[in-house]
C-alpha cells in the first residue's frame, strides 16, 4: 500500500451541510504516485478488507482505492459520496447517492492492480477526468506529428495520465487540485499551460438552480461539479493558425444492457444531427435519432466500440443516461456560452475543417479491433469547452456538472421529463421507444 494513514473526519461548522473524509496529509501538499509494476504490492481485494460489504458497492470501490493509494471522499449529509484521487491526476474516481449504494464510476481494477505506467492509455477510470482536445487531426495531441490516426499510433499525452497533481486547497465541500505542463500537437506547436481543477459538492439547491427541477423526497442524489481553467503560460498567443487546444472532460461509468445515454438536441437548427462515424457508423440497434422530436438514444453496454458527437448549433446544455434495472438516471450539465462555434475537431482523419468540432459526444467501449480487448468495459458521457484562443497569461474555464439520481420511477419522473423531456418509461423501453 502506498502512503496510507488513518483516516481524519473534518467536520465543519454548524452552517455548513457536508463534511470531508480525507485520507491524506494535511494541508497542500501533493500526493503521492500509484505505485509502479516494481514497486506495487500485490493486489489487495476489497472483500479482505471489509468483508460484509457488498461488491459493486460504493464502499467496495473506497476500500480498492484505498488499498493502492490514498483518496479524498467529501461526504453530503443525505449520504451521497464523492472519491477524488490527486495521485490520478485530480480525477473523480466513483460517487454515490446514498450509504450503502452502489458505485456509479468506472474503476478500472485490473489496470491498477497490474500497476502499468506509461501506456497508450494509463486507464484507471474515473467519473471525470480531465484531459485537453484535439485527439487527431492536424492539431491532434494524441498523435506524433506524420503518424498515421490509428489505433497503434493513438496515445494519451503523459501530462493527461502521469504523476500526482498538487491539492492546493480543500475544504468540507471542495478540493482544488493543480498541475503545470507542456504538450506538443501533431503540427509541432507547444503549448505550456498551468492547470486548475476544482471538484465541488453541490445540494439540493444548486440541482434546481442547474435543472430547473429539485429532487423530490422519493429520489436521493448525489452531485457535483468540476470547474476546469487551463492558463496559458508560454511567451506567444494560440492560434488557430498553431492550432487550438479546448477543455475535454470524459465521465466514465460502468455500463449494463439497458444502459441508453440520451441527448436532447435543437430540432429547429440546421445541418447534420449526429456524427456517429468515429469508429466506423453505428448500426441501428445501437443508435435512434428522433428528428422531429429532438433527442437521440444511444446504447452503451460497454460490448460494441462506436461513438458519437453533436456540435454547437445542435447540442444542449445537458444530456444525460437511464438505467432501469439500476433505477439511475444521470444527468450532465455543462457551460455552453451563448455563440461560440469554434469546437476542436477530434476525428481520427485528415480534416477539411479543424474548428467544426462536437460539444458533447458519448462513446461506448468494446473491442478496439476484430479480436482484440476492449479498453477495459465502459461508456462515457464528455463534454468539451470551446477552442482556446489564449494570450500569454489567458485563461479558459469549462465546468462540467454530474447529476446522480436514484428512486422509483415514479420519483425519477419529473427530473427526467423536465431535464430530458422524456419519462422514465420511454427511456426504459430504449432504442425501441417513439413519443
Amino acid at each position: 500500500m502506498v502512503g496510507r494513514r488513518s483516516c481524519q473526519v473534518l467536520f465543519p461548522s454548524s452552517l455548513s451541510l457536508l463534511a470531508l473524509v480525507a485520507c491524506a496529509p494535511a494541508g497542500p501538499a501533493p500526493v503521492a504516485p500509484p505505485p509502479t509494476a516494481a514497486s506495487a504490492s500485490p493486489p489487495v481485494s476489497a472483500s479482505a478488507n471489509a468483508p460484509d460489504v457488498p461488491p459493486g458497492s460504493f464502499e467496495d470501490d473506497l476500500a480498492f482505492l484505498r488499498a493502492h493509494g490514498e483518496v479524498l471522499v467529501l461526504e453530503a449529509p443525505g449520504g451521497g459520496r464523492v472519491a477524488l484521487s490527486a495521485a490520478y491526476q485530480g480525477r473523480v474516481m466513483t460517487s454515490t447517492a446514498e450509504a450503502g449504494g452502489a458505485s456509479y464510476g468506472f474503476v478500472n481494477r485490473a489496470f491498477i492492480e497490474a500497476g502499468k505506467t506509461g501506456t497508450q492509455f494509463d486507464n484507471y477510470g474515473g467519473e471525470d477526468r480531465f484531459w485537453l482536445g484535439p485527439e487527431a487531426g492536424p492539431f491532434g495531441l494524441y498523435f506524433a506529428p506524420g503518424k498515421p490516426f490509428a489505433f497503434a499510433e493513438w496515445r494519451t499525452p503523459d501530462a493527461f495520465q502521469a504523476g500526482a497533481w498538487t491539492v492546493k486547497d480543500r475544504d468540507a465541500r471542495h478540493v482544488v487540485f493543480t498541475r503545470s505542463f507542456e504538450v506538443t500537437n501533431y503540427a509541432g506547436t507547444v503549448l505550456s499551460m498551468d492547470v486548475e481543477r476544482t471538484v465541488r459538492l453541490l445540494d439540493a439547491d444548486a440541482v434546481a438552480r442547474h435543472l430547473g427541477v429539485a429532487p423530490g423526497d422519493g429520489a436521493r442524489f448525489v452531485a457535483f461539479e468540476t470547474e476546469n481553467r487551463i492558463t496559458n503560460t508560454g511567451k506567444v498567443a494560440w492560434t488557430k493558425k498553431g492550432g487550438l487546444p479546448s477543455v475535454w472532460i470524459l465521465a466514465m461509468y460502468d455500463p449494463s444492457p439497458d444502459t441508453f445515454v440520451v441527448v436532447p438536441f435543437d430540432a429547429r437548427a440546421k445541418g447534420e444531427v449526429v456524427n456517429d462515424r468515429y469508429f466506423g457508423k453505428v448500426p441501428a440497434d445501437r443508435l435512434q435519432v428522433n428528428e422531429n422530436e429532438g433527442y437521440l438514444l444511444f446504447r452503451c453496454d460497454g460490448e460494441h466500440r462506436s461513438k458519437i458527437g453533436l456540435g454547437p448549433a445542435r447540442a444542449r446544455a445537458l444530456l444525460g443516461s437511464y438505467s432501469a434495472s439500476a433505477r439511475l438516471l444521470t444527468i450532465v450539465h455543462y457551460d455552453k456560452p451563448a455563440g461560440a462555434t469554434d469546437y476542436v475537431n477530434s476525428m481520427w482523419e485528415t480534416q477539411k475543417e479543424p474548428f467544426g468540432g462536437d460539444v458533447v459526444n458519448s462513446y461506448n467501449d468494446g473491442p478496439t479491433e476484430p479480436g482484440k480487448p476492449s479498453l477495459g468495459g465502459f461508456y462515457e458521457i464528455e463534454t468539451s469547452s470551446p477552442a482556446a484562443a489564449l494570450a500569454p497569461g489567458g485563461s479558459l474555464v469549462h465546468t462540467h456538472r454530474t447529476f446522480h439520481f436514484v428512486g422509483a420511477p415514479s420519483a425519477l419522473d419529473p427530473i427526467a421529463k423536465r431535464t430530458l423531456g422524456l419519462d422514465t418509461a420511454t427511456l426504459a423501453r430504449g432504442i425501441a421507444a417513439r413519443p
